[in-house]
């Protein structure tokens, strides 16, 4: 299935509300790192291209929204609150920012959401599971909860609360992982409960939901996390261990040695309209899943992570008796850990690193799970964030915050330029392009280049 040709056409049909130059949440406006936008450099100075401006934040792993010219992200400060900041896409300045009390610890300090723009309303969620939905107009909540204790969550996980939250229709998704919801749906205006999803015999994970288009029909997809090596050693199975909200504490035999648990992660298809469960896929298994599925046309899904999970296509086909899921393919070769990959013309592009020692860098494998090539150390690529604009990879390696400009090839890695733009480790936040300004982050900064 391609993705480069035809793209401005595509991108018109599918994004309705939204404005063009917008990127109004996590993976922008059509949730697949695809951009319309045209006009950008294939080229830069021996300079690089222009930084526009900088704002400084604290650290943190959450990328931008970017909306009618105004720029979105979370910030966290001293352990005690998180920090919605507005900044003016044009000169980087501060316009307005909403903070809410948030205090405990962090493994990997700061936030990890993309605030969700809907309308004259965004949507912001925080590691310790707070969602809350602010008026564009007066910078005040229309209404707040926290999804992780509302459905009984207890210890955070260790790499505390990562969701991205999903608007949806009239309602805005997140999914707590909890002992009493997978999913769950509020109405976006009111915050009231529309539907949750059943329990999943899981760990809590770190994806955020997702609606695909399956044979024809929208589809509410989720991966849950498989057996941790503590499950497989016999100790109860964690659901959290890293982060704990203040004056929290851990539950009553939280570390006695007893059987393990019936642990197993699941990749599965609800109803977006009431949260029924329409399938259900348990054979890829990943201890600490990040990325969300990736479409890649016939009905199939791509699902990838990091751990020594692999990678493995799924097809998901309708029938009289309901659905059937079928695996396509399954590959150890290829494992994206924190982002899911891009798609052109057939082939999948994405960073490569296990997190457990093994440094693929930027690979490119098509959809039969045949790598064409990668990168390895030379360029190294781990964790960073790419996205699809113009005929062209932008991406940001996660190591070192270099930017390239990359010509989607099968055939060899094809760089039409690179820069160093942040200069910094842990470059791991998704990017966001609006008006040919990319936004990117590091641990103490959000940048505005300029790609035009």
């Amino acid at each position: 299935m391609g993705r480069c040709a035809g793209l401005v056409a595509m991108f018109a049909l599918a994004v309705t509300v939204a404005i063009a130059a917008d990127w109004p949440g996590y993976l922008g406006p059509t949730h697949d790192a695809v951009s319309s936008e045209t006009g950008l450099a294939r080229s830069w100075p021996e300079t690089g291209p222009p930084v526009l401006w900088s704002f400084p934040l604290d650290r943190g792993y959450g990328g931008a929204a970017v909306s009618a010219g105004r720029v979105y992200v979370m910030g966290r400060e001293d352990r005690k609150k998180d920090v919605l900041h507005c900044l003016d896409l044009a000169t980087g300045e501060e316009l307005w920012s909403y903070a809410y009390d948030a205090p405990g610890r962090l493994s990997h300090p700061g936030g990890r959401s993309v605030p969700a723009v809907d309308g004259n309303r965004i949507y912001i969620a925080g590691p310790f599971g707070h969602l809350h939905c602010l008026s564009l107009e007066t910078h005040r909540p229309l209404w707040s909860l926290n999804y992780w204790t509302q459905f009984g969550g207890g210890r955070l996980p260790m790499w505390a609360l990562s969701q991205n939250p999903l608007v949806y229709g009239d309602m805005v998704i997140v999914a707590p992982q909890t002992r009493q919801a997978a999913v769950a749906a509020f109405d976006k205006m009111t915050g009231a409960v529309r539907w949750t999803s059943d329990p999943l015999p899981s760990r809590t994970g770190y994806v955020s939901p997702c609606v695909v288009t399956l044979a024809g029909e929208a589809h509410l997809v989720m991966i849950s996390a498989g057996p941790s090596r503590r499950d497989l050693w016999g100790r109860r199975g964690n659901r959290g261990g890293g982060g704990r909200p203040a004056g929290a504490a851990a539950p009553a035999g939280q570390n006695e040695k007893r059987a393990a648990p019936a642990v197993k992660g699941l990749v599965i298809g609800l109803d977006p309209a009431d949260g029924s469960l329409l399938w259900s896929y348990d054979g890829w298994q990943c201890q600490t899943p990040v990325p969300n599925v990736t479409e890649i046309g016939g009905n199939r899904l791509f699902i990838t992570g990091g751990y020594k999970a692999g990678s493995v296509a799924i097809q998901v086909e309708k029938g009289d008796d309901g659905y059937t899921v079928t695996e396509v393919f399954r590959t150890d070769g290829f494992g994206s850990h924190v982002h899911p990959p891009v798609l052109c013309d057939g082939h999948l592009y994405g960073q490569c690193t296990t997190n457990t020692g093994r440094m693929d860098g930027l690979m490119c494998m098509d959809l039969d799970g045949n790598i064409k090539w990668k990168t390895g150390k030379k360029p190294f690529f781990d964790k960073g964030g790419m996205l699809l604009a113009d005929g062209m990879i932008i991406a940001l390696a996660g190591a070192n915050g270099d930017l390239y400009l990359i010509e989607p090839s099968p055939e060899a890695f094809k760089p039409l330029a690179t820069a160093e733009v942040l200069g910094t480790s842990q470059c791991w936040a998704p990017p966001a392009l609006s008006d040919g300004r990319l936004l990117v982050r590091d641990q103490k900064q959000l940048v505005c280049v300029g790609l035009k």
